[in-house]
């Protein structure tokens, strides 16, 4: 049972706009520790929907969800933003890097945010995980003076800055050029098999996902 990072148990989502509409159907799944997972399918089958259900982001469904076998269904709204910083890392297909900030303090907040460790040593921890991105010499410049691919490494070191349980990204290779969509994948897939890393990412990139240990396929608001 430990061994669980993420488990659902008849995950169901309904969207009322204008009408009802089920968008997910008695999703059951689990993620384990060290997977690298990926949710492919087209678009509007609902992966991007489970993803934000999964992540804690969105809290009316109907079903179970468990995060390192601890129930998250019906938790407060401060629990889940707590849940959220310790356990997840966020990959997004737009970086969301804080444009007055630096490279480096963009990296820092969420761990400054947690309140875990002293300010010094998650500054040491965002150095790090810069340098195992490359991206150490790019520590002190701003967002707006950096390339796309190199905005979503500072992304991916963002998401590592809490050690989270998992890395949840949202198409995180989307709007990025074939070499750059490789080198994210190498960075994820060093994470999954250097670190034991569990990531869980949603793409329509099906060389990406053909890559990955395994991959989750939906249609229609169900797992196929």
């Amino acid at each position: 049972m430990n061994d669980q990072v993420i488990a659902t148990k008849g995950l169901t989502k309904y969207f009322y706009d204008p009408i009802q509409f089920q968008v997910l159907k008695q999703i059951n799944l689990t993620i384990n520790h060290g997977e690298f997972v990926s949710i492919v399918g087209k678009s509007g089958c609902g992966k991007s929907t489970l993803l934000y259900l999964l992540s804690t982001m969105d809290t009316d469904y109907e079903g179970e969800i468990y995060i390192h076998n601890q129930l998250v269904t019906g938790q407060t709204d401060v629990e889940l933003a707590r849940i959220r910083n310790e356990k997840i890392g966020f990959v997004f297909q737009f970086h969301y890097l804080l444009s007055e900030y630096s490279v480096l303090k963009n990296v820092i907040l969420p761990g400054l945010k947690l309140g875990k460790l002293p300010a010094k040593e998650i500054e040491h921890r965002a150095m790090e995980h810069l340098r195992t991105l490359d991206m150490q010499d790019q520590a002190l410049k701003m967002p707006n003076q950096l390339s796309g691919g190199q905005k979503q490494r500072v992304a991916i070191a963002r998401a590592l800055i809490n050690d989270p349980l998992i890395i949840m990204g949202d198409e995180p290779t989307g709007n990025l050029d074939k070499k750059n969509s490789d080198l994210v994948f190498d960075i994820f897939n060093k994470l999954a098999e250097e670190k034991n890393q569990t990531l869980l990412i949603v793409t329509h990139d099906n060389d990406f996902a053909q890559r990955t240990h395994r991959i989750i396929t939906m249609e229609d608001g169900a797992i196929i």
